[in-house]
This record gives C-alpha cells, sequence and structure tokens, in this order.
C-alpha cells in the first residue's frame, strides 16, 4: 500500500471551501470518473463512480474538517482505495489537502508504486479544480 498526499492554498475562508466539497464535486474533480449514482444511507453518502468498463462504489462520510471516503467491495483492480479531504485555517485563507491510500490487487511487480503515481495525478488535478471552483 502507499500513501499520496496534495494539498494547495486557497485564498478563501476554511467555511467557504467546505461548501465547495460533495461526493460528487469531488469524483467530478479528480476527474478519472464520472458519477453514476449518488444514494443516501444512514452509514453516508454512496456515490457509484464509473469509468468505461469499471463501476466503483465509494462510501462517503462527513468529517468536521471535510470528507473521507473509500471504495467498498469488489472494486475492480483495487484493493484497497481511501481518502481524505481536508480544509484547515491558514493565514489568510485555508490549505486544502486530499491524503489517499492506494494498493491494487495485481501480481505485478511495482503496481502499487504506478497506482501511487497516478493517484497522485488525481489528486493534483481534483486540488486544482475544487480550489479553482470556490471563487
Amino acid at each position: 500500500m502507499r500513501e499520496v498526499e496534495v494539498s494547495r492554498f486557497v485564498l478563501a475562508h476554511p467555511k467557504a471551501v467546505r461548501r465547495t466539497l460533495s461526493p460528487e464535486s469531488v469524483v467530478a474533480a479528480e476527474g478519472t470518473f464520472t458519477v453514476g449514482a449518488v444514494e443516501e444511507t444512514e452509514a453516508g453518502t454512496v456515490v457509484t463512480a464509473v469509468a468505461p468498463g469499471m463501476s466503483v462504489p465509494l462510501r462517503f462520510e462527513s468529517l468536521e474538517d471535510g470528507l473521507r471516503y473509500a471504495a467498498e467491495g469488489e472494486v475492480g483492480p483495487f484493493d484497497r482505495l481511501e481518502t481524505a479531504v481536508t480544509v484547515a485555517d491558514e493565514a489568510n485563507g485555508s490549505r486544502l489537502t486530499m491524503r489517499s491510500s492506494v494498493s491494487l490487487n495485481l501480481p505485478l511487480p511495482f503496481a502499487d508504486r504506478v497506482a501511487a503515481w497516478k493517484r497522485r495525478g488525481e489528486l493534483r488535478r481534483a486540488v486544482e479544480e475544487l480550489a479553482a471552483s470556490v471563487g
């Protein structure tokens, strides 16, 4: 398993940044999947993230400072995928951070390293997209 983290300063109050965070906006901002369905449950929101040939259920839960989500059940090549999106107060704005743990269920050397590289790209894209949506 590999962990990756990406953060960015946002020139906006943390409350304004948190208001832009939703399960749908986070999935869309990452750019790999589209939102196929959204289901509200007692345990949180489940977003069915869809890409060609793949569907991944992501269970979201709200945190005081953002969101956390994890892939559920059999999720294609993923053995594990968990991500936290947090917003912290920083001088004259906020710090938007996405931290993800990823592991592939593939018998290939360096599979987790490749997954982390791809995931870092998704997180960079998401942080930029979410930060841009605040203004």
